[in-house]
């Protein structure tokens, strides 16, 4: 089959491979993503179509990135002082820019 006739999130079989659709000339694999040429024979797999992956062909926003980052950095900011003044505070600093991290991804979400 070729690449260009299997759908988004097709699951396939290439040079050995296994991998999923995620563009029109890409796919993602063990190894990451890589260019599938439209020539390309390949072999479908078995069973439903994969889900493509979520970030495939989605778009955002610059203004809510940088406010994103801009609210993770103050914070994680705060946290290197409070660490380099209470080192013993390693721990706990750990949990609040876990929480962060967490912040920063929903905001974009």
């Amino acid at each position: 089959m070729k690449f260009q006739l299997l759908p988004l999130g097709a699951r396939f079989e290439y040079e050995g491979k296994t991998y999923v659709k995620t563009g029109p000339l890409t796919a993602a694999g063990d190894d990451g993503q890589r260019m599938i040429p439209r020539h390309a024979v390949l072999m479908p797999l078995d069973g439903a179509p994969a889900e493509a992956p979520r970030h495939i062909g989605r778009k955002l926003d610059e203004t809510t990135v940088k406010a994103a980052l801009e609210a993770f950095h103050g914070e994680c900011a705060r946290l290197l002082l409070t660490v380099a003044e209470k080192p013993d505070q390693g721990p706990a600093a750990r949990a609040v820019l876990d929480a962060a991290r967490r912040r920063f991804l929903d905001a974009l979400a």
